[in-house]
C-alpha cells in the first residue's frame, strides 16, 4: 500500500490527538497560576491580536491571567521549540498557525518533531488568504494581473510574512500555477509584508 505524505501526517494527527483520551486524570482545578500564550509573529499580526482576544477571554471566565508571549522568527519556529522545551504541565501553550503545518515538510533539521511533540488542545478559528496589489497597479482581476505580470520587461514583487509561511508558500503556488515571475521579498510579519 502506498501511502502519501498527505496521509501520513494525517495518520500521525489522528494518533496524536487520540493518544490523549481515554486517560483518567485527578479532578483538579485549572489554572492555579498564569498561563503563557506563545505566538510566533509579532504584536499586531493577525495570529497575536487573536491570541491576545482569546487570553483576554480565558482569563476573564478562568480567574488566571493569560498573558501572551511573541517570539517571531523562522516561520513559528522559534515559538514552537520553546513551548517544546517548556515543562509539559499546561501552562506554556502555543498559538499555532498554518506555518506549523508547512514548517514540518519545509525544514529538515527541526529540533523538535511538530506532530509528535504538540498536542492539539482546541481549535480556534480558520482565515482565507487574499492578493492584494496597490491601487496604482493597472489591474483590476486576476486575469488582468496575470497578463500584466506576463507583460515583457514588467518586474513584479510579491511580499509575504516570511520565508516558508502560509503567505508565501501562497504565493509560490500561484506563481507556479499562473505562470507569472514574481520576486518573493520576505518579511517579519505580516503587517510589514501589506505595508
Amino acid at each position: 500500500m502506498n501511502i502519501t505524505r498527505r496521509d501520513g501526517l494525517r495518520i500521525a494527527a489522528a494518533a496524536v490527538a487520540s493518544s490523549c483520551c481515554g486517560q483518567s486524570f485527578a479532578a483538579e482545578p485549572y489554572p492555579v497560576r498564569p498561563v503563557r500564550i506563545v505566538v510566533g509573529f509579532p504584536p499586531g499580526s493577525t495570529a497575536d491580536i487573536i491570541a491576545r482576544l482569546l487570553g483576554q477571554s480565558l482569563s476573564s471566565r478562568l480567574g488566571q491571567p493569560f498573558v501572551i508571549e511573541n517570539r517571531p522568527g523562522a516561520s513559528g519556529n522559534l515559538a514552537t521549540e520553546s513551548v517544546v522545551r517548556a515543562a509539559p504541565d499546561g501552562y506554556t501553550l502555543l498559538f499555532v498557525t498554518s506555518p506549523n503545518a508547512v514548517n514540518a515538510t519545509f525544514y529538515e533539521n527541526l529540533s523538535f518533531n511538530f506532530l509528535r511533540d504538540i498536542v492539539p488542545v482546541a481549535g480556534v478559528g480558520r482565515g482565507p488568504l487574499v492578493l492584494l496589489a496597490s491601487s496604482s497597479l493597472p489591474a483590476r482581476t486576476i486575469p488582468e494581473f496575470i497578463a500584466y505580470a506576463r507583460t515583457p520587461g514588467v518586474k513584479i514583487s510579491m511580499a509575504s510574512s516570511g520565508t516558508g509561511t502560509i503567505t508565501h508558500v501562497a504565493g509560490e503556488l500561484f506563481k507556479l500555477a499562473a505562470e507569472v515571475p514574481m520576486l518573493h521579498v520576505p518579511y517579519r510579519g505580516e503587517t510589514p509584508a501589506i505595508t
